[in-house]
């Protein structure tokens, strides 16, 4: 197996960015879900109620991001000193944060046609994954930045090809990986293998899959245009994917992840088992009950 392709989201809920190398840290690849849009009472936006989030491009510069919307506008964002601070609401969780200047947030408040904020998480230990999905490997409870729960996600496109199989004879339209928006897309493995991966070794970089990944009507959302594309792949995972979890309920495409330590990863970098979960199965079969993946 190897890694197929290196994701980062610099804003959350806009457009990914591919990359060859990226660092990898103990909250995520360096770069990604860093910032964040918020509404006028400090909670964050996403996709789910304003899909052309999809088409905020944010592109890593030196100090700070350049942003830009279609045609238009386009802006350099300096990284905030911090003096100027909000309090933001991201799921469950409440965190302080850096504010971006009133210029900037005029500006995105213009482009998306709502009032916004962005904002940028300056302290690794301002937020943190669910302590009752935290490795045993660890003795704490490791960090996140803005993503919805985890430091990363990770994909396999075998899988991709076996749930468009099912959506393409439901005569519906096949979907791309980026509706899934993952941040590690590894290949060489049978469809559904990484439902039995517990660690895996990706290049020089130790990594944890800790829980299977809810999924929500932003798969839904086509990301080059920033519409909904209908109800795919969303009826295929019911159809298919539906989980046996009563922790994780919902349907399930991708796993959420946490690395064990700081590393370099670049696209090729082989990929390798290093443990396997066994146990029960993550989805139910048609009829309801527990399926072997």
């Amino acid at each position: 197996m190897e890694l197929a392709s290196i994701h980062i989201h610099p804003v959350k809920a806009g457009r990914s960015i591919e990359r060859d190398e990226n660092a990898l840290e103990v909250w995520g690849l360096e770069g990604d879900r860093r910032w964040m849009l918020v509404d006028e009472t400090g909670r964050f936006l996403s996709q789910r109620e304003h899909p052309p989030l999809a088409l905020l491009d944010a592109q890593p510069d030196v100090d700070g991001l350049i942003l830009s919307y279609e045609e238009i506008g386009e802006r350099f964002v300096p990284v905030p000193e911090g003096d100027d601070r909000l309090t933001v609401t991201i799921w469950g969780d409440t965190v302080d944060a850096a504010l971006a200047d009133d210029a900037t947030n005029a500006a995105l408040s213009q482009w998306l046609q709502r009032p916004v904020r962005l904002v940028h998480l300056d302290r690794t230990d301002a937020r943190h994954i669910d302590p009752a999905w935290a490795p045993q490997s660890t003795d704490h409870v490791p960090p996140v930045a803005f993503a919805d729960g985890f430091p990363l996600l990770i994909a396999n496109p075998a899988s991709l090809r076996a749930l468009n199989g099912d959506i393409v004879r439901q005569d519906g339209e096949a979907v791309p990986m980026s509706r899934f928006r993952p941040n590690l897309v590894i290949d060489g493995a049978e469809a559904w293998a990484e439902d039995d991966w517990a660690t895996i070794r990706v290049g020089e970089a130790v990594i944890d899959l800790v829980k299977p990944c809810a999924r929500c009507i932003v798969t839904t959302v086509d990301q080059t245009t920033g519409t909904v594309a209908g109800s795919q792949p969303m009826d295929a995972l019911r159809h298919i994917r539906f989980s046996a979890t009563p922790r994780v309920p919902g349907v399930l495409f991708g796993w959420n992840a946490v690395p064990r330590g700081p590393a370099v990863i670049r696209r090729g970098d082989p990929v390798e088992v290093v443990a396997r979960r066994g146990g029960g199965p993550v989805v139910r079969d048609a009829s309801g009950r527990g399926a072997d993946r």
